[in-house]
């Protein structure tokens, strides 16, 4: 039995928010969970809760019930991770998921295993392929017969209680879902997934941003390689800058996609969904090798970015966006790990690369994507339009 299990509660929390910290989450996020936390621990003082009855799913689900916290989020977290440190001997069991029909299981298989998502974006998926099997038993219609008629009535349906920026990303993992059921599972006739579109945005239809070419080598010059974080993060940035690589591309690089022999990186997994060859620049190899050689942890994950503390998991999508807006914010500059991809794009179209190749280098998966990127700085402009020397 655990005495003062209040106090020792109290400092697991502040471990388990340091390990965020260090593993990359958002101070915004860890100040959300940290609230929850707080919370957590005043339920548990109030109703006298001993600490072996602490992590149990009816304390969960008792204290979702008294603070209406939809998940309790921070609370699953920290048992999860006191799990992991072996200071509680029984994980976290979520009730069971609803069992959809074998088209969306499968989808929802072959998504973790392409992608390597964790389960909570599974889940976010799910939310809406099941109202969206719901509707369609509903309206008699079957999968193999669905036009896309029917995916907007369903979306106009579902969408109601939704902001913009929920419905784009719900429309986008049905897109997602309608593609699949075209290829490979070949169940449609015709791809659907590029007319499951909404309104266009105002802020999508802006002109991308990117960085000059002195704040470029501002932020790399501003690097201090003494530590494994940095030496990770340093990595990361060559990767977004010279080769204009998404977040979720870069974490779920392996070190079997590396050639060091050839200089190239293949990218197993796009948007585009075809394969590609890159081209690994010196310096970017040399950044990767540092890496490698001074800060990743031994393990047999072949991923090629990971935390540094243990247990060493590979590193999701929005922490290497997160890592890299940090590193950006640290050298004094304004703006995001995107902004370096729009960079590349830039100096692409300036080194005199025609839009398809642009689409074709930036993993696009159609050329309305691409042409954005006509939106250039003032310099080029002049060159371009006015013949102007420079």
């Amino acid at each position: 039995m655990i005495e003062n299990p209040i106090q020792t509660l109290k400092r697991d929390i502040d471990q388990y928010l340091q390990w965020m910290i260090s593993t990359g989450y958002s101070f915004s996020t860890c100040g959300t969970y940290r609230t929850e936390l707080n919370t957590f621990t005043l339920f548990i003082v109030r109703r006298q809760i001993g600490w072996n009855d602490i992590f149990t799913p009816h304390t969960l689900e008792e204290f979702q019930k008294a603070t209406q916290a939809a998940t309790g989020p921070a609370v699953r977290g920290l048992w999860q991770y006191l799990f992991n440190q072996k200071r509680i001997h029984h994980q976290i069991v979520d009730r069971p998921h609803r069992r959809l029909p074998d088209p969306y299981e499968d989808y929802l298989l072959y998504y973790h295993q392409t992608r390597k998502v964790s389960s909570i974006k599974l889940n976010r998926i799910r939310r809406v392929l099941c109202p969206f099997h719901d509707y369609l038993e509903r309206e008699n219609i079957k999968l193999a017969s669905i036009r896309i008629e029917h995916i907007d009535a369903f979306l106009a349906e579902f969408f109601a209680p939704f902001s913009p920026l929920s419905r784009h990303t719900y429309r986008t993992h049905l897109r997602g879902f309608v593609k699949f059921l075209y290829y490979p599972r070949r169940i449609i006739r015709k791809n659907l997934a590029p007319m499951v579109v909404g309104a266009r945005q105002f802020a999508q239809s802006k002109p991308p941003k990117f960085f000059r070419t002195h704040e470029i080598q501002r932020l790399f010059e501003s690097f201090d390689l003494s530590s494994f974080k940095n030496l990770r993060n340093y990595a990361m940035l060559h990767l977004a800058y010279h080769l204009g690589l998404r977040p979720d591309e870069i974490s779920l690089i392996t070190l079997d996609d590396i050639s060091f022999t050839q200089s190239e990186l293949t990218l197993t997994t796009r948007k585009n969904d075809r394969p590609t060859k890159l081209p690994l620049p010196e310096n970017t190899i040399k950044a990767i090798t540092a890496y490698i050689i001074g800060a990743r942890p031994k393990s047999s994950d072949r991923r090629l970015f990971l935390n540094l503390v243990a247990p060493y998991r590979p590193i999701p999508a929005q922490s290497v966006g997160q890592h890299i807006t940090e590193c950006i914010r640290k050298a004094g500059l304004s703006g995001t790990a995107y902004w370096l991809r729009h960079t590349y794009a830039q100096n692409l179209l300036e080194a005199g690369s025609s839009i398809y190749e642009i689409k074709e280098m930036m993993g696009h998966t159609n050329i309305n994507s691409s042409e954005k990127y006509l939106h250039v700085h003032i310099n080029l402009m002049r060159r371009v339009i006015f013949d102007e020397k420079l």
